[in-house]
């Protein structure tokens, strides 16, 4: 049995035959200036600070002239046994977790009260609430610096009796002021994830006879958990840098000293100037900071999965 086949098709003539087009020069044309200024202003940068942590200063005696010499891990050494330096990351840890709940917290609730309809003036509070993040750190520390000083605070009933910039409590006011600054950014965030929802799942749940609190609590708040947990990273890896704002309040409290956190540590040390010192805290802190935000990532993408 004779089996039969179709000849090829034959070209049109005059037509030419689709090839696949090749993007590479579109590509690198696109790509390029991103990858120039990250490779400029992020991966050098990074490696110049590693080079610069694993040099050291020798001298021929006590005022004999200094010579730059490679020291390997002299310096990560000083930084491991520099206990200012790890009490300073302990304090930002604590920190952290009583400010970062409670900030996410009033951004999540802001986002919640914008998303519902039962609020009226949504542009209003949502210019409210942005606000305070158009402010520059530096400022809103020297504005809420002014208005804790028992001196200079209108509020001196309050300011002259419970010593707000004492030692105990001086890290607290630097948490409101973080908290103040930085709840309208955080809240801009999750209410664009919750203007993503699509309107048919709350409809449907209100023709099912959910409140809006149930609806919030069921649908909203897990459908921005994504959201939420990149919130949570950037003010991770925010404490940890938390540089202008407690540098700012020494002008206000003796309670904050040259290393009352981890990067004015780094900034203290490199003005003495000792900067293979200041470089080694870097790459440190970066580390710590790495493990941290990537650790949080991981432990918030295994509770989504589940």
């Amino acid at each position: 049995m004779t089996t039969l086949t179709a000849p090829p098709a034959a070209a049109t003539p005059g037509v030419r035959t689709a090839r696949p087009r090749r993007y590479g020069r579109a590509i690198t044309f696109f790509v390029a200036p991103f990858g120039l200024l990250f490779l400029a202003f992020y991966v050098v940068p990074i490696g110049y600070a590693v080079y610069q942590s694993l040099l050291t200063v020798e001298r021929d005696g006590t005022f004999g002239a200094a010579r730059t010499v490679f020291g390997g891990l002299t310096q990560y050494q000083q930084v491991f046994a520099d206990e200012a330096f790890w009490s300073s990351i302990g304090r930002v840890l604590v920190f952290g977790v009583v400010q970062v709940p409670v900030m996410l917290g009033l951004a999540l609730l802001f986002a919640l009260l914008l998303d519902s309809p039962l609020v009226k003036g949504k542009k209003f509070f949502r210019l409210a609430y942005f606000v305070p993040y158009a402010v520059p750190g530096v400022i809103a520390a020297i504005m809420w610096g002014f208005l804790y000083s028992p001196q200079l605070s209108p509020f001196t009933a309050l300011t002259q009796n419970v010593p707000i910039l004492g030692a105990d409590l001086v890290i607290w006011a630097i948490a409101n002021v973080v908290t103040w600054v930085y709840v309208g950014y955080n809240m801009l965030i999750i209410y664009s994830a919750l203007l993503a929802i699509p309107g048919e799942v709350s409809e449907a749940a209100v023709l099912d006879g959910a409140s809006q609190t149930r609806i919030a609590w069921s649908i909203k708040i897990p459908m921005v958990l994504p959201a939420i947990s990149l919130t949570a990273i950037f003010s991770i890896i925010g404490t940890l840098q938390l540089l202008a704002e407690p540098q700012v309040f020494r002008s206000f409290s003796s309670a904050v000293t040259s290393t009352f956190t981890p990067n004015m540590t780094v900034y203290t040390t490199s003005a003495v100037p000792n900067t293979s010192l200041a470089a080694a805290f870097s790459v440190v802190l970066a580390l710590a900071t790495f493990v941290l935000s990537f650790g949080f990532l991981k432990f918030s993408q295994r509770r989504e999965a589940r």
